[in-house]
């Protein structure tokens, strides 16, 4: 149990970087930031292995590239909300 928390946690922060790379938030909030780290670890360490610092299973340098390449996809797909600048 506390690994699948550990993975999810992971996964959220791994979304939450990617999102700030390319200054484009998910849709569905916390839980697309999740689902962006998770799946984006997956085809980040897919296209380019697992290379790099690991935390909760996931090699964090492929996941957070394969997670920016899957919140461009789906920000062109869905329409996603770019972030509002507060200058």
């Amino acid at each position: 149990m506390l690994s699948l928390i550990c993975t999810l946690i992971v996964g959220a922060i791994i979304g939450i970087v990617a999102s700030a790379i390319i200054s484009r938030d998910m849709p569905l909030g916390w839980v697309g930031n999740i689902i962006a780290g998770l799946v984006g670890s997956w085809l980040g360490e897919m296209i380019l292995g697992s290379w790099g610092p690991s935390l909760g299973g996931m090699a964090l340098v492929p996941s957070i590239i394969g997670a920016i390449i899957l919140v461009l996809i789906v920000s062109f797909i869905i329409g996603g909300t770019k972030r509002k600048s507060t200058s």
